[in-house]
């Protein structure tokens, strides 16, 4: 399954309820604000801890550059361009977008 976050962590709980009924081997993807999640010091302080073991979790590029954030991601985020969101919602059924 496929997980769409859209929505910063620091004003929305999108990312809080997704993890609640994430699956291990489901994937989260981080757009538009959502990339804020992948901010090292969040994900050290409030991801990493839950120790999410095969849940993988992508941010899309342009978002991250378009926030000028691109030097403070987590090392653990898988980076993605669009071609690459377009992959993941082929491989992945099915798709739910937390806002």
């Amino acid at each position: 399954m496929l997980h769409i976050i859209n929505k910063s962590p620091f004003i929305s709980l999108a990312l809080k309820d997704c993890l609640r009924f994430a699956g291990n081997t489901d994937a989260i993807l981080l757009i538009e604000d959502g990339v804020y999640a992948a901010l090292e010091t969040y994900m050290s302080k409030h991801l990493i801890p839950l120790n999410l073991n095969q849940l993988t979790i992508y941010a899309l590029n342009e978002d991250i550059y378009a926030r000028g954030l691109i030097d403070r991601i987590s090392s653990k985020i898988n980076i993605i361009d669009y071609p690459g969101f377009v992959d993941l919602t082929l491989t992945n059924n099915p798709i739910q977008t937390w806002s």
